[in-house]
């Protein structure tokens, strides 16, 4: 998949595009996704980096990062991906500047895009406006409860089940392997440790049954209470793994919250607890 951050670095072809930050990939985006991977033209997505939203002032915790996105619209199948750079002078141009200048710039002829898309200075854009300008548009009726803000209320909660139904795939939290304390190792159980990017949504706390790097993982999402911890940290211990992961980047999937974190009686109490957790990894199943 081609990756671009300027029209003029796309190669010159007729372009069916999706348009959206389609943070997260979920169900929802999928059926927009879809209609431009229908079209009879060279597939490609239009999408936007930073958020949005966070340029016009909001906080916005990502269900994942631009890389992780990329990776999604790429086993998706599209052939080229333009990312275009969402800031103040962005948000200024009129509809119209912008349609010609990075749409039409990109070779786009048809545009699928949900049914309430706007865009331009003051969402003043929509889709009859890209109709008027000549663009064939494939409206995508939404989908209900298959939003990024629904699977953002969910994972809060640490519902990844649920989450995983609307995302089309499990709940992933993604970061760099740091170095940690090594408590773990010491236990019995060692974990990487994870550096999350700070605008990343991290689910609620608690210990999860997961994967990682093709390996079952029971996760930890907490600030070890058990050891006086204040820091909330994701840790995951790969089962019949033995291997050096610093430095490496590391999507960890979360299918299933096993409970709460807790202050144990003893250390032997906690080992005694991770042990269970690590059985039930075993056999939690991934959600489809």
């Amino acid at each position: 998949m081609n990756v671009a951050y300027h029209p003029d670095e796309l190669e010159p072809a007729s372009r069916a595009i999706a348009i959206g930050t389609f943070d997260g990939v979920h169900l929802g985006h999928r059926r927009v996704l879809d209609a431009a991977l229908a079209a009879s033209l060279r597939p490609a997505v239009v999408t936007f980096d930073p958020h949005p939203r966070t340029i016009l002032g909001n906080r916005v915790e990502l269900l994942a990062t631009l890389e992780r996105r990329l990776e999604l619209l790429d086993e998706l199948g599209f052939v080229d991906v333009l990312v275009v750079r969402f800031d103040a002078a962005l948000a200024e141009r009129s509809p119209e500047e912008f349609a010609e200048s990075v749409l039409r710039a990109a070779g786009v002829e048809a545009i699928a895009a949900g049914e309430g898309f706007r865009f331009g200075h003051r969402r003043a854009g929509d889709l009859d406006l890209l109709e008027r300008l000549g663009f064939d548009v494939r409206r995508v009726p939404l989908v209900a409860n298959a939003s990024s803000s629904h699977i953002r209320a969910l994972l809060s909660t640490g519902e990844v089940g649920a989450a995983a139904q609307v995302l089309g795939r499990p709940a992933e939290v993604e970061g760099t392997v740091v170095l940690g304390d090594r408590r773990g190792g010491t236990l019995g159980f060692p974990t990487a440790n994870l550096a999350v990017p700070a605008d990343l949504l991290v689910p609620a706390l608690g210990i999860y049954a997961g994967a990682a790097g093709g390996h079952r993982a029971a996760i930890s999402i907490g600030t070890n209470p058990h050891y006086g911890g204040t820091e909330r940290r994701v840790e995951a211990h790969l089962l019949d793994f033995d291997g050096d992961l610093y430095g490496q980047r590391l999507v960890v999937e979360l299918w299933e919250r096993l409970r709460d974190e807790a202050v144990f009686g003893s250390e032997q109490a906690l080992v005694d607890a991770i042990a269970d957790d690590v059985r039930r990894t075993r056999g939690a199943a991934r959600p489809a």
